[in-house]
């Protein structure tokens, strides 16, 4: 995180998008060499371009609007996507012969958090690469409207993660949260009543990593990392597998949890599962899941009876509330002069977003494990669900330790499939949506329930 959110700031602007397409045109020509560069990817594939390509042929003969919904296991999501516009689509649409008009790109919505953690450049890249930003956690009303007039008016179709944010599993996708289907009604609605006849649609798109070398001994090695970080003794292992990694993964996981649990109860006064209860669960990892449930719901109350939020919903929505909260207290509307606040004021403002932060911190941790189940690695034990599991174990000891890394550790060079799944129609829920507000409410469920499907069909 970067420093600045330690003192009281004025409110978040918004961040309008600002299409440059001489920009645009250079990150296209850069970006396989900066993915060479900059991440552990030597190879991105795609299944069903045929299928995008035929949708953007249609969208730019002005018959459909659409969205594409992809996966967001990792934060270098965007670079593939980026990729399958600039590389994939046009070659595919070649060798067919079907003629697009280039550029191909998207309009993807973004969290407003991000160019606070991944530096305030990060929003002038989005924003001339014709982005557009969302706050989490509340009424956007200004976001909401951009995304919405890109969604039926902009130059390119969209681009969102339904999932709203990263999960760091390729093969286990969160509850999609209701927002893409709204914004698909919305823009039907936008096309209605300007007397456009285009059909709406939402493109489930998948994204899946894989190792190109299975990387068992890079893994024992950031396992030694981190039992030497946490306390344990390192015993590596002869020779690196599941079978003889597993067992020291479980082991690293329960002690943290303990430490965490101590934690919590010793100097927040919380009431943990106690042993017993524990002990009665014979197996490891569904006592694991009791464990870290429990330790998650905790470390989020901390952060709730602070912001004083009612502990309702799910794990991600109630992380969403929290950051939105410390947000409040951080950005505040009554600093927007901020040389009309006196030298005493602004000391309290400053106290008060440092609190926020650190109350902010524990709703972190559970960020990084709203997806993790006791069960990821034992229902297929490739090596790709333990490197993830691992990674995220070593993220929570980041955070823990204060580090400012930002980027996880590279541990092998890994190949990307992207697959491209079958459009849903919105247009063809829209007018069980015109209905009451009862019958819109089911329309959007009906919709998010489609596409979470078709999204877990897709792995």
């Amino acid at each position: 995180m970067a420093d600045v959110i330690y003192q009281a700031q004025p409110p978040l602007e918004f961040i309008p998008p600002a299409f440059n397409p001489l920009f645009l045109r250079v990150v296209q020509l850069l970006l396989p060499t900066y993915i060479n560069w900059q991440t552990a990817i030597t190879e991105i594939e795609a299944e069903n371009v045929e299928v995008l390509v035929d949708l953007y042929h249609q969208f730019q003969e002005g018959k459909i609007r659409f969205m594409l919904a992809f996966r967001h296991p990792k934060t270098d999501d965007p670079f593939c996507l980026s990729y399958l516009f600039s590389q994939l689509v046009p070659k595919v649409a070649r060798s067919q012969g079907t003629i697009l008009q280039l550029p191909i790109h998207a309009h993807f919505i973004y969290d407003r958090g991000i160019p606070l953690w991944a530096g305030s450049y990060v929003g002038w890249i989005a924003s001339n690469l014709g982005a557009t930003p969302i706050q989490r956690g509340k009424a956007d009303w200004t976001g909401l409207r951009s995304a919405r007039n890109l969604f039926a008016n902009g130059k390119f179709p969209m681009a969102a993660a339904p999932e709203g944010g990263t999960n760091g599993l390729s093969e286990n996708i969160s509850t999609l949260e209701p927002g893409i289907a709204q914004l698909g009604f919305w823009c039907a609605e936008d096309l209605q009543k300007a007397g456009r006849d285009q059909q709406v649609l939402i493109v489930p798109v998948g994204i899946k990593y894989s190792y190109v070398d299975a990387p068992w001994d890079a893994i024992a090695n950031l396992l030694s990392e981190l039992e030497a970080a946490s306390g344990l003794p390192v015993n590596p292992s002869e020779f690196a597998s599941v079978e003889s990694l597993y067992p020291r993964l479980l082991t690293l996981a329960e002690h943290l949890l303990s430490l965490m649990e101590e934690f919590y109860t010793r100097f927040y006064h919380q009431k943990l599962p106690d042993a017993k209860t524990i002990g009665e669960i014979e197996d490891r990892n569904e006592a694991l899941a009791v464990r870290l449930q429990a330790l998650l719901n905790t470390a989020l109350l901390i952060s709730e009876q602070y912001f004083d939020l009612q502990s309702k919903g799910s794990l991600r929505d109630r992380c969403q509330r929290v950051e939105q909260a410390g947000w409040n207290y951080i950005f505040r509307e009554d600093f927007k002069d901020v040389e009309g606040v006196s030298a005493v004021e602004k000391a309290l403002g400053d106290r008060v977003a440092e609190e926020a932060n650190a109350r902010m911190w524990h709703m972190r941790l559970v960020e990084s494990f709203v997806a993790v189940s006791g069960n990821y690695i034992r229902e297929n034990p490739t090596v790709e669900r333990f490197a993830e599991t691992t990674l995220i174990l070593w993220q929570m000891i980041a955070k823990i330790k204060g580090e400012k890394a930002v980027r996880r550790p590279q541990l092998g060079k890994q190949k990307v499939k992207i697959t491209v799944g079958k459009p849903i129609s919105v247009s063809e829920h829209y007018p069980a949506y015109q209905g009451n507000r009862l019958a819109a409410r089911q329309a959007v469920a009906d919709v998010t329930n489609d596409l979470q499907q078709a999204m877990e069909g897709l792995i």
